[in-house]
C-alpha cells in the first residue's frame, strides 16, 4: 500500500529486542572480573567484516569489545570500578536513545535506507532535520542563543551564544539547569528527563514571541531555589559560518613582503529575507564585500579557502565563480531525460582580477568543486590541496512534504502552533564543469597536490559510498578560456616541490603522515593492558614530541590582520568544560558549530605553502609572454 511504512515499526521492533538483550547481556558481564592480561586483539574498524554468524560468535566479538572500551577507560586514567560504571552508563543512555525513537525519526531512518539503495544523497528529513537543514543553509534562527547540554537528565547551559538574547538579558548563566519550560500564557512543562531534542524545540520559536524557564542557578547553594527568566525570542546569526578574510603578510622577492589576501568560505550559503541588498547574506555578496576591503588594502594576490566546506545552493556557486570571471558557463547540468542546460555567469563586472589561488581538501565537496573546478578550466586560479576533492556531481532538490500534500499546511499541533512536517531531500540532476567533465567519483584534482593525512583516509570520498553515482562525460560548453599553460604550472610545481622537499614544515608534516599510516594500518587493537600501556606511552611521547616542534614552527606563521563582516565577534561565554553527555546549541543542534572566536590555526602547512605559490605567481605575472591572451590571467594586475 502506498505510504505506508509498517515494515519500518516490525524491523524497528527487533531491533530494539536486540539492544535490549545486548545491552543487559553487557550488564552481567561487567558485574565479572575482566581479565586484562590475556593477549587478545579486537578489530576496531569492522566495516568490512563478516556479521556474526551464531550467537555464541557473537557473544565473543562483544566480549573483546567489551575489554577494549574497558581498556580505553583505564588509560584515560580511570580504576577498573570507575572504567565499569562509565560504560553502564554509555549504554542506559543507548537504552535511553532507542526508546525515545518517535514515529518521525523511525520514518527518516527507513526511508532514508531506502532512498540509500539508488544513490546516498537522497534521503528523507523528519520535521526536526528539515529545521536544522534550513538553519544550516540560511545560517541564521529564531531562539534565544544558548547551547545547551544533558546531565544525569537534567538540561544544563553551556554556553551563552555573545549578542543572542540570552546574553543580552545577562540573566541566564552558564551552569544554569534550566528545570521547566513555557510558552506565554500557557502552563510551564517539567523537561527533567525529557529528550535533549525535544527541549530544543519548546525553546525555539516565533521571533517576538515570549519564552519563560524555571532556572536552578548554577550559583545557588539550596537546589530548591528557582530563579524565573522570561526572554524574548530573536534571530540569532551564525556568524562563524559566514565568510571571513584576512591579510597575511608574506615573504616574497629580494627580502620584500607582499601583502596576499585570504577569504575562508565555510559553505555556500544564502539568506534573502533581508528587507534591502544590505541586510542580505549570501555566500557570493559576503566574499564580494570581503574583496573589496581586501583591495583597499592593497592586496596583491588571494587565496580562496574552500578546505571543509561541503557545499550549499548551487546558484551561489555560480555567483561566486562570476567574482572572477568575466562571463560565461560555470556548470552544466544533465537531469534524468539527458537533458543538459548550461548556467551561466552573465554579469560582465570581475570583482577580483588579479593572482588567484583556491585551496581544497578532500571535504571541498559540491557546490566548491564547481567553484575550484571552473576556476580551473578556465585557466583563472591555481587550485592547490589534496590529491582531489571530495567527488560529489550531483544536484539535489528538496521537497517539503506539504508541498506534496497540501492539507498538512493546515495541520495544527495541540497548542494550536502550525505543525512542523518533514522533507524529501532528492537527486534530480548531476553536474559537469565547462569542459564536460563531472567532478562525479573522481573530484576536482588540483593543479599542485600537497602531502596530507585525510589522502589516506578511507571513508570520506564519493567514491567510498555505497551506491554512488557513475562517473561520466558530456561535450564541452563554448567558453572563453582555457587550463593555465605548462610555462605557468611547472615553474609554481617545480618551487612547491623544491619547499615540500626542504622545509622542516614538510618534514614535520610527513612525520605526521607515516604515524598515520602505521596506525591505520594497525587493524587489530591489543586489549592487552599492559601492552596498550606501553602503546599509549609511545604514542603520548610522539604527540608530545610533534608538539613541541609545531609550536616551533608556529613562531614562523605569517603575521596576519583580520577582516569580519560587520562588528568584531565575541567569545560565547562558556560554562567550563565537564564530561558531560551530550551538548547541543538551545536553538543550533549542530555539534560541530565553530566558535565565533576561532582563528587561524598554528603552522597551518597548506595555507603557507598555499601563499607561497600565490607569491610565486605574482613574480611570475612580470613575464607577460608566459601568460595566455585569451583570458583573464592567473597574475592578471595585483589588485584587480
Amino acid at each position: 500500500m502506498l505510504g505506508n511504512i509498517e515494515a519500518a515499526y516490525e524491523i524497528f521492533n527487533v531491533y530494539q529486542s536486540r539492544v535490549d538483550d545486548r545491552v543487559n547481556w553487557i550488564f552481567e558481564e561487567l558485574k565479572k572480573e575482566i581479565d586484562l592480561t590475556v593477549p587478545e586483539t579486537y578489530r576496531a574498524d569492522r566495516t568490512k567484516s563478516e556479521w556474526p554468524a551464531t550467537a555464541s560468535d557473537s557473544n565473543e566479538l562483544w566480549r573483546k569489545r567489551l575489554k577494549f572500551e574497558l581498556v580505553g577507560e583505564i588509560l584515560n586514567k580511570k580504576t577498573s570500578d570507575e572504567a565499569k560504571v562509565t560504560i553502564k552508563k554509555r549504554y542506559e543512555r543507548m537504552l535511553k536513545n532507542v526508546a525515545e525513537i518517535d514515529g518521525g525519526n523511525l520514518a527518516e531512518l527507513y526511508l532514508s535506507t531506502v532512498a540509500h539503495l539508488y544513490d546516498p544523497h537522497s534521503t528523507y528529513f523528519s520535521a526536526e532535520t528539515f529545521e536544522d537543514f534550513a538553519i544550516q543553509m540560511k545560517l541564521k534562527l529564531c531562539g534565544i542563543g544558548a547551547v545547551l547540554g544533558l546531565e544525569e537528565d537534567t538540561c544544563v547551559v553551556k554556553e551563552i551564544v555573545a549578542g543572542g538574547p540570552a546574553d543580552l538579558g545577562r540573566i541566564l548563566k552558564p551552569n544554569d539547569k534550566i528545570m521547566s519550560v513555557a510558552q506565554a500564557g500557557k502552563e510551564p512543562v517539567e523537561i527533567i528527563g525529557m529528550k535533549l531534542r525535544k527541549i530544543v524545540d519548546m525553546i525555539r520559536g516565533e521571533k517576538d514571541t515570549v519564552v519563560h524557564l524555571s532556572v536552578l542557578p548554577a550559583d545557588a547553594t539550596d537546589p530548591s531555589v528557582r530563579k524565573e527568566i522570561v526572554i524574548t525570542r530573536d534571530f540569532v546569526k551564525l556568524n562563524a559560518a559566514r565568510a571571513r578574510a584576512a591579510i597575511f603578510q608574506v615573504p616574497g622577492a629580494e627580502g620584500t613582503e607582499r601583502s596576499l589576501g585570504v577569504i575562508t568560505l565555510p559553505a555556500f550559503y544564502a539568506d534573502d529575507d533581508g528587507d534591502t541588498d544590505k541586510e542580505k547574506s549570501t555566500a557570493s555578496k559576503d566574499v564580494a564585500r570581503l574583496i573589496e576591503q581586501l583591495k583597499q588594502q592593497g592586496i596583491q594576490g588571494l587565496v580562496l579557502d574552500l578546505r571543509r566546506n561541503g557545499g550549499g545552493y548551487l546558484s551561489e556557486a555560480i555567483e561566486l565563480a562570476g567574482l572572477f570571471i568575466k562571463k560565461g558557463p560555470v556548470v552544466q547540468v544533465k537531469n534524468f531525460a539527458g537533458e543538459i542546460q548550461v548556467d551561466t555567469d552573465n554579469n560582465e563586472k570581475i570583482v577580483y582580477a588579479g593572482p588567484l589561488a583556491v585551496l581544497v581538501d578532500r571535504f571541498s565537496a559540491s557546490a566548491s568543486e564547481i567553484v575550484a573546478g571552473a576556476l580551473q578550466n578556465y585557466g583563472r586560479a591555481v587550485v592547490i590541496g589534496d590529491s582531489s576533492t571530495h567527488g560529489k556531481g550531483s544536484v539535489q532538490s528538496v521537497v517539503e512534504m506539504k508541498q506534496v500534500d497540501r492539507t498538512l499546511g493546515y495541520a495544527r499541533n495541540k497548542d494550536g502552533s502550525p505543525a512542523k512536517t518533514g522533507a524529501a531531500k532528492f537527486t534530480i540532476q548531476k553536474y559537469y564543469l565547462p569542459s564536460g567533465d563531472s567532478t562525479q567519483l573522481k573530484g576536482v584534482v588540483p593543479d599542485i597536490v600537497l602531502p596530507s593525512v585525510t589522502n589516506l583516509i578511507s571513508g570520506i570520498g564519493e567514491a567510498d559510498l555505497l551506491h554512488a553515482l557513475a562517473w561520466e562525460q558530456i561535450p564541452t560548453s563554448v567558453f572563453d578560456g582555457s587550463p593555465l599553460d605548462a610555462k605557468v604550472l611547472n615553474p609554481l610545481r617545480q618551487s612547491s616541490l623544491e619547499r615540500q622537499a626542504k622545509l622542516e614544515e614538510f618534514a614535520y608534516l610527513r612525520k605526521n603522515i607515516e604515524w598515520f599510516k602505521a596506525r591505520q594500518e594497525q587493524k587489530l587493537i591489543s586489549v592487552n593492558l599492559d601492552e596498550r600501556k606501553q602503546q599509549k606511552t609511545t604514542d603520548d611521547a610522539f604527540r608530545k614530541g610533534m608538539n613541541a616542534e609545531k609550536k616551533l614552527l608556529a613562531k614562523n606563521d605569517y603575521t596576519f590582520k583580520e577582516f569580519r563582516l560587520g562588528p568584531p565577534s565575541l567569545p560565547r561565554i562558556k560554562a567550563p568544560k565537564k564530561d558531560a553527555e551530550k551538548e547541543v546549541d538551545a536553538d543550533d543542534d549542530d555539534d560541530a558549530v565553530e566558535e565565533e572566536n576561532d582563528t587561524y590555526i598554528k603552522n597551518d602547512v597548506h595555507l603557507r605553502e598555499t601563499l607561497r605559490v600565490v607569491s610565486d605567481a605574482v613574480s611570475l605575472g612580470t613575464n607577460k609572454a608566459d601568460w595566455a591572451s585569451n583570458r583573464p590571467p592567473l597574475t592578471a594586475g595585483s589588485g584587480g
